[in-house]
C-alpha cells in the first residue's frame, strides 16, 4: 500500500523519467533487452519472455519452498502414540497436515491475482507493464490458485470421510475456521476457473464474463473462512483493485459526447469521441465501450486509434462486426442519416502504458493481421504529430496488414483522423518514412462490386447538453489525487475499525465471558474498508468533475463536410487514376503512394525483416495468436541481434 501511494507520487513528478529509464533499459543489444526476447512461443502459456520465464520459475520455487517448509514443520511432531490417542491413523494425520499446507500456500497465489486486473495501478506502470499486458499473469496465478485450493478442499473432504466426521462439513465455527465459508467460497471459485478456459470463455465469452463476478462471493467468504487477520495476506492487491473499480464505475455512469462516426464497407466502424485536452494517453491504449441503445449492461474493449497529440480534442476507436454487439452497432450505424439523432454512449479508460518504450527503435516493422491493425493506427498517427511538430527524430515506418478480402483495404483509409474543421491543416508526410505492404490473402484480383461498395460514410451526431466529453475520473492530476484516495481512505479505515475495536468488539471480548464472532469481526473490516473507499473515491471524483466541467467548452453542431474517400481500386492504382479522385487531399495521395497491394499472397516474414535496415529494428506484432507466434518465432531464431520483439495488445 505505502508503495503504490508513493508510486503515484512517482509518476505524478517523474513521467518523462520513465521514458529515460525504458530507453536506458532498451538499447539494442543490452544486456535488458536480450531479457526481453521471447522464449516460449507456442504452448499453454503463450508468448513468454525470458524475464517472464525467469520469475514464473521463481514464483514456482517459492511455492514448492513453501510446501515443503510448511510440511516439514508439521510433520515433525507427528507421533503414532498421539494420532492413536485421537483414534485416527498418522497418515490421515500427514493428510490434514497437506490440506493445510496447500490452502496456506494457496494464499501467495491470491496474494498478487488482484494486481494484474488492476487497470489503473500504479504499481504496473513502475514497472513498465499495462493490464492488458498482464492478464496472462492473472490468469497463471487464477489456475495454480484455483489448483491449490481444489486440492486443500478435497484433501479435507477425504480427511473427513476416512475419520468419519463428514458432518464437519456444515460447520460454522463463530471463533475459529468456517468450513460452511470455505466450501462457498471454493464453490464460487471453481465456477470461475470452469467457465475461464480458452474454449469456454472464447465461445460464451458473457457467460465467462458474467460468472466471473462471482469474485466478490469468493474474497468475502474467504476471509469469513480464515478470519481477517489471515486474510491481511490479499488485503493490498484487493484494496487497491477495489478503489480502481469503484473510480471505473463512477466514470462509467457518465453520458460522453459522440462526435462522428465513420462506416466502412468492410462491417467496420470507427466512433470519434470528444476529450477532455487534459486527458493523455500514450499509443496502443484502449478503452471500454458501452451504447445503452444495443445493450445496457456489456462493456468491450476497443484499442484507441487517435493520438492525443495529434488529436487534442478528440479520441476514437475502430470497432469491426464479427460479433453480436458489433453487428448491431455496424447495422445501427448504417441505417442512420448522414446526420444522424443523438447516440448515448459511456467510457470506461482509456489505459495503457506509461511511456511507450518502442518508439525509442530506429525503424519500427508493425506486422498485423485483420483488426490487428487497430493499435498502429494511433502509433503512426502519433509518429506523423511528432513529425509534424518537432525537430527530434522519428523512427521509420513499415506497416504490413494482412486482409482476407480486398474490401477491408478500406481500414488504411483510417490512418487520416477526420479532420475537426473543413480549413484544417493538412499533415505533413514527407516528414514522416512510411511504407506500406498490405496482403489480400483470399482474393487474387478485385472484384466489381469491392469498386463500387467501397465509399466510407462519415455520421455527425447531434449533441445533447448534458453530454460531457471523454475525460480521467480523477483529472489531469489523477496520479496525484489516486495517491490521496489510496492514503486517505486507508487512514479512514483505520479510525473506522480502530473506533469499532474500542467501543464495539473490546467490550465483549475483555469485559464478559463472551468472544466476539470472528465472521462477524472480519465483516466489520469488509464494512469500514468499503467504507472508506466510497467517500474517499466519491470525493476526488466529483471534485474533479466539477472543475472539469467548468473548465471544457461544450460540444457545437457544425456542418462540417465529410472528408473525400480512399477506395481499394485506387490504392491498386498507386494514385495514377485520373478521376475526381485528383482533388484528393495531399496527405491522402502520400498514403496511397506509400501502399504497395499484394493480391493473393501472404507476406513472407524471413525476407522482409531480412530487407529492414536500422542499428535498432522494433518488430511489432498485433492480430491472431497464430500470427503473433509465427512473427516472435522468426525473431526468436533470427541470429541479427537489432530486432526486438513486441507482441502488442489489442482489442476490436
Amino acid at each position: 500500500m505505502f508503495m503504490a501511494g508513493l508510486g503515484c507520487v512517482y509518476l505524478h513528478f517523474h513521467t518523462n523519467k520513465l521514458e529515460k529509464v525504458c530507453d536506458f533499459c532498451s538499447k539494442g543489444g543490452s544486456m535488458f533487452d536480450r531479457w526481453k526476447r521471447p522464449v516460449l512461443i507456442k504452448g499453454a502459456l503463450g508468448i513468454v519472455t525470458w524475464t517472464e520465464l525467469t520469475f514464473l520459475l521463481m514464483f514456482i520455487a517459492l511455492l514448492c519452498w513453501s510446501i515443503y517448509s510448511y510440511l516439514h514443520a508439521m510433520f515433525a511432531p507427528i507421533r503414532q502414540e498421539a494420532a492413536a490417542a485421537f483414534e485416527i491413523n498418522r497418515w490421515e494425520v500427514k493428510l490434514s497436515s497437506l490440506g493445510l499446507t496447500l490452502g496456506l500456500v494457496g494464499n501467495i497465489c491470491l496474494a498478487f491475482i488482484f494486481f494484474p486486473v488492476t487497470r489503473g495501478s500504479s504499481v504496473l506502470q513502475l514497472v513498465g507493464l499495462t493490464s492488458e499486458s498482464s492478464i496472462k499473469y492473472h490468469m497463471w496465478l487464477g489456475h495454480m490458485a484455483m489448483t491449490l485450493f481444489t486440492l486443500h478442499g478435497l484433501c479435507f473432504i477425504t480427511f473427513w470421510t476416512e475419520t468419519k466426521q463428514l458432518s464437519k462439513m456444515l460447520k460454522w465455527d463463530d471463533l475459529l475456521v468456517s468450513n460452511v465459508a470455505g466450501e462457498i467460497a471454493l464453490t464460487a471459485g471453481l465456477v470461475m476457473w470452469a467457465t475461464s478456459f480458452t474454449c469456454i470463455r472464447r465461445k460464451m465469452f458473457e457467460l465467462f464474463f458474467y460468472t466471473h463476478y462471482l469474485y466478490i462471493v469468493f474474497v468475502v467468504f474467504y476471509v469469513f473462512h480464515v478470519g481477517f487477520s489471515s486474510a491481511c495476506t490479499i488485503l493490498p492487491g484487493f484494496y487497491l483493485f477495489a478503489i480502481d473499480r469503484f473510480l471505473r464505475l463512477l466514470q462509467s455512469q457518465q453520458k460522453v459526447c459522440l462526435v462522428s462516426a465513420r462506416v466502412l464497407p468492410c462491417r467496420a466502424v470507427e466512433l470519434n469521441f470528444s476529450k477532455s485536452p487534459g486527458l493523455k494517453y500514450n499509443p496502443t491504449s484502449s478503452m471500454f465501450i458501452n451504447i445503452p441503445s444495443i445493450s445496457k449492461l456489456q462493456w468491450h474493449p476497443f484499442s484507441v486509434t487517435s493520438s492525443s497529440k495529434l488529436e487534442p480534442d478528440r479520441i476514437s476507436v475502430m470497432i469491426k462486426g464479427d460479433g453480436h454487439w458489433t453487428n448491431k452497432l455496424h447495422q445501427k450505424l448504417s441505417s442512420t442519416s448522414p446526420r444522424t439523432t443523438h447516440l448515448k454512449a459511456s467510457i470506461e479508460g482509456p489505459y495503457g502504458p506509461a511511456s511507450p518504450d518502442f518508439m525509442r527503435h530506429d525503424t519500427l516493422v508493425m506486422v498485423s493481421g485483420g483488426s490487428g491493425i487497430t493499435p498502429f493506427i494511433s502509433i503512426i498517427r502519433e509518429i506523423l504529430s511528432q513529425s509534424n511538430t518537432k525537430t527530434v527524430k522519428t523512427p521509420k515506418l513499415l506497416l504490413i496488414c494482412a486482409f482476407k478480402h480486398c474490401v477491408d483495404l478500406t481500414i488504411l483509409d483510417l490512418i487520416l483522423p477526420v479532420p475537426e474543421s473543413a480549413n484544417a491543416a493538412p499533415l505533413d508526410f514527407s516528414c514522416a518514412e512510411l511504407r506500406i505492404e498490405a496482403f489480400v490473402t483470399r482474393d487474387k484480383e478485385m472484384k466489381p462490386e469491392d469498386e463500387s461498395s467501397s465509399q466510407i460514410q462519415t455520421l455527425w451526431f447531434r449533441q445533447n447538453g448534458t453530454d460531457s466529453p471523454v475525460a480521467a475520473a480523477l483529472g489531469s492530476n489523477s496520479w496525484i489525487w489516486l495517491g490521496a484516495i489510496i492514503s486517505g481512505s486507508f487512514v479512514i479505515y483505520l479510525v473506522l475499525i480502530g473506533l469499532a475495536t474500542q467501543y464495539y468488539i473490546y467490550p465483549i471480548d475483555g469485559n464478559t465471558n463472551m468472544r466476539f464472532s470472528t465472521p462477524a469481526k472480519a465483516a466489520l473490516n469488509i464494512l469500514s474498508i468499503c467504507v472508506a473507499v466510497v467517500v474517499t473515491a466519491t470525493v476526488g471524483f466529483l471534485w474533479n468533475n466539477r472543475r472539469s466541467s467548468s473548465q471544457t467548452t461544450p460540444v457545437l453542431n457544425r456542418a462540417i463536410p465529410a472528408p473525400t474517400t480512399t477506395s481499394p481500386a485506387t490504392l491498386l492504382s498507386g494514385g495514377d487514376s485520373e478521376s475526381a479522385e485528383e482533388v484528393e487531399s495531399q496527405p491522402r495521395n502520400a498514403i496511397r503512394q506509400a501502399t504497395t497491394v499484394h493480391l493473393g499472397k501472404r507476406p513472407n516474414m524471413n525476407r522482409i525483416l531480412l530487407e529492414v535496415e536500422g542499428e535498432s529494428v522494433g518488430v511489432l506484432a498485433s492480430g491472431p495468436k497464430k500470427m503473433r507466434q509465427r512473427v516472435a518465432n522468426y525473431c526468436q531464431s533470427s541470429i541479427a541481434d537489432n530486432l526486438h520483439f513486441h507482441s502488442i495488445s489489442f482489442a476490436w
